[in-house]
């Protein structure tokens, strides 16, 4: 009888695979895949716009026709990902895929969806009342981050289920707007922020703490002074003084989120290439007189990303307590929806409204436990002393 080899499994999908075999990290992975989910789709799950209408016996599909440009990025952006999953390609070049795509997208998007600019959200529920529609299909939560029903007269604070002519699972928030809603829609900055974040975070980092490890010497010292004067920069402090100097932006969050985080990556990465600089494939690299992108990049960077990875996994979690940290002060985004922005209501009025606390403090408290999850299993399956047995 003749044995069959053993298939070889390559190294990111061992730890990959030693990682998930954990409750926590399953249960962690479940709940961000779901504020994915929530994210992408969050247009089609919670509208004032129909998704289906039929008047005059002609269709038509109203949600399309008012979707925005970053709604249709993240579509690209999950079906993008979706179909590089199954492909045999390595994490670096998936991810330069990942990014030449949404980069084209991007401009695209930009350039040629145009969504009406006045928009009347209950324009479709006038309508359906007069009874101008043969049928109507509407979204699993008939109501828009941004819809405070003013058709409907005075609204304000409402407990959840308080009001029997319409249901609202999670109440209302103080101008009338569905919670519920603004919960699915503020998933996306969420999980934005904390990636763009941590992603320009990590990109610095490398490339910072790859350069300081490979030469070391004069090199490494600057560098290392570099990192210590951007490790005394305070980030709360940093941002309040943007939003004061240049108003409430997401991409300036992200932006400073991203540069006064990378000192962390840096000296991982740094610590990392000074180990491996000195090992026969880095030598033998030099040798064949490749480029030193190559070196870095291609030979050294993928055997020194594991404690990179477990930092990341941290620093999603940071970003997104950094950004509902702002929004609970006042200090966030007008108008657009953010659990801390929700949070904050909780507290404003002279009587506690407690489903303002509930609900998006419970999203805070299980996305951030969910990364943390995450990162001590990655961290316990990269390094073999701090591995435990299932």
């Amino acid at each position: 009888m003749i044995e069959r080899p053993l298939k070889r499994q390559s190294y990111w999908r061992r730890i990959l695979g030693q990682t998930f075999v954990r409750w926590g990290a399953r249960l962690g992975l479940l709940w961000v895949g779901i504020l994915a989910l929530l994210g992408v789709f969050a247009p089609f799950l919670a509208s004032s716009f129909p998704l289906l209408l039929s008047q005059g016996s002609e269709l038509s599909s109203p949600v399309l026709v008012h979707l925005q440009s970053v709604d249709v990025l993240f579509l690209v952006a999950f079906i993008t990902v979706v179909m590089l999953i199954p492909l045999r390609l390595t994490i670096m070049r998936k991810l330069l895929a990942l990014a030449a795509v949404l980069a084209v997208s991007t401009v695209l998007a930009y350039s040629f969806v145009s969504p009406p600019k006045l928009v009347i959200y209950e324009q479709y529920r006038v309508a359906d009342a007069k009874g101008s529609y043969d049928w109507v299909i509407y979204a699993p939560i008939p109501y828009s981050p941004k819809d405070y029903q003013r058709d409907r007269g005075e609204t304000g604070l409402e407990a959840p289920l308080s009001n029997s002519e319409r249901n609202h699972w999670f109440g209302t928030e103080q101008n009338g707007a569905d919670v519920f809603s603004r919960m699915i829609h503020a998933s996306r900055i969420a999980l934005g922020i904390g990636f763009v974040a941590t992603g320009i975070a990590m990109i610095l980092g490398i490339i910072i703490g790859g350069l300081m490890g490979y030469f070391s010497g004069v090199v490494d010292m600057l560098g290392m002074r570099l990192v210590e004067i951007f490790e005394a920069v305070p980030t709360l402090f940093l941002l309040l003084t943007f939003v004061a100097f240049f108003g409430r932006s997401l991409y300036i969050m992200m932006v400073i989120i991203g540069i006064t985080s990378w000192p962390g990556y840096a000296r991982y990465v740094r610590a990392e290439f000074l180990r491996l600089r000195k090992q026969d494939f880095v030598q033998a690299a030099e040798a064949a007189g490749l480029p030193l992108p190559s070196i870095l990049f291609r030979h050294m960077l993928p055997n020194g990303m594991g404690p990179v990875l477990v930092a990341a996994s941290f620093g999603v979690a940071s970003a997104i307590l950094a950004e509902t940290t702002l929004s609970f002060l006042g200090l966030g985004l007008v108008d657009d929806p953010s659990w801390g922005e929700m949070l904050n209501q909780a507290v404003q009025s002279s009587s506690f409204n407690w489903w303002m606390a509930t609900f998006p403090g419970g999203a805070i408290f299980l996305t951030v436990f969910a990364y943390n999850l995450i990162g001590e299993s990655l961290r316990d399956a990269i390094d073999p002393y701090l591995s435990k047995s299932g």
